[in-house]
């Protein structure tokens, strides 16, 4: 499951697509969005995404992570729209037979899609707006290399 969408997200939809009997371990990565960020209220987070490439990339987050570590199932929703204070903007499960994979697996999927991913995200604070993250050059950390089990 690699999808974007305009509601709410589900979570127990997530949690259940990824349930299986031989998984011992479910992670689970829930983005919101919080009320403050570099010393400014927010009021909102508004996200635009070029959907047919967004999903396809998550797919792709979904394969490589299936051929790096030993995992079930994954699914990523992220929204598009509108995301008020305190609600989620991705949600990520990851299951696996042992939570090493899960963890691994769910942290490179929200890492690899804040780079890779086209979903651009604007800021909302009292007393104006801004685009957050990598096309204002923004440098991300990192995620383990392809194929790594580190």
């Amino acid at each position: 499951m690699y999808r974007l969408t305009d509601k709410s997200i589900d979570v127990s939809e997530l949690l259940a697509f990824v349930g299986d009997p031989g998984a011992g371990a479910v992670a689970t990565f829930i983005g919101t969005t919080r009320d403050n960020n570099e010393g400014r209220s927010i009021i909102s987070l508004d996200y635009e995404a070029y959907p047919g490439m967004a999903e396809q990339e998550m797919t792709r987050l979904g394969e490589e992570a299936a051929t790096t570590w030993r995992i079930t199932r994954m699914a990523i929703v992220h929204r598009t729209g509108n995301v008020p204070i305190g609600e989620a903007s991705v949600a990520i499960a990851v299951s696996a037979p042992h939570r090493d994979d899960a963890f691994k697996a769910c942290r490179y999927a929200i890492d690899e899609l804040k780079k890779r991913v086209p979903i651009w995200k604007k800021e909302i604070y009292e007393g104006g707006e801004i685009w957050i993250g990598s096309q204002t050059g923004e440098r991300f950390t990192e995620a383990p290399a392809v194929g790594s089990r580190d």
